[in-house]
């Protein structure tokens, strides 16, 4: 398949893409994040400016959902990005929804190529007092896992809990409801 359109588009698009910023806040984790909006308003007019339209398809999924992002260009070129497997913490519409929504965002981030990053453009506009730092204890992250589980994001519960060094000591400390939760909601990537 000949991508001479699309991938000098694609390059045209990439040099275009605004900055994700965390601007959500997760009140389980205490932590800032990006929303999905946050990612497509960050990418979604680069791409339309250089004759790209993004999309995401799902597929069938009897544990959670799949999603794959696709770039399409105006020629009728297009660029498939891979899918992404999220399982659903919960089996209900809710849990369904929460994954979904995650694995839109992650699926585009990875198929663009960019990061998240923090909101600090207040921080370049006035001196502020030294942030109280957070407890890192594996007993108050273990704490905050199951507050997030609690709350029906498992999933986040999931992706915080993989990001530690820590994962044994803090999965010593988490209920067995927890555990099973947490297993239920892994991330997982590849094709499911």
């Amino acid at each position: 398949m000949s991508l001479d359109k699309i991938a000098p588009a694609f390059i045209a698009a990439k040099k275009a893409f605004g900055p994700v910023l965390k601007a959500k806040t997760n009140p389980a984790f205490k932590s800032k994040y990006a929303n999905l909006e946050a990612c497509l308003d960050a990418v979604d007019d680069a791409c339309l400016a250089a004759g790209i339209a993004l999309y995401q398809e799902t597929f069938e999924d009897s544990t959670g959902v799949t999603v794959e992002t696709v770039f399409l260009h105006e020629s009728g070129q297009s660029l498939r990005c891979g899918k992404l497997h999220v399982p659903a913490s919960k089996q209900d519409p809710q849990g369904y929804g929460s994954a979904l929504t995650y694995a839109r965002r992650y699926s585009l981030l990875a198929a663009c190529g960019i990061a998240a990053e923090d909101d600090d453009g207040n921080a370049a506009s006035a001196p502020q007092a030294p942030a109280k730092r957070a407890d890192t204890s594996p007993k108050a992250i273990a704490q905050r896992i199951s507050a997030g589980i609690k709350s029906g994001d498992a999933a986040g519960a999931a992706g915080f809990l993989a990001s530690h060094q820590d994962l044994d000591a803090i999965w010593s400390l988490l209920a067995k409801t927890d555990q099973d939760a947490l297993q239920a909601a892994w991330p997982t990537g590849g094709d499911q």
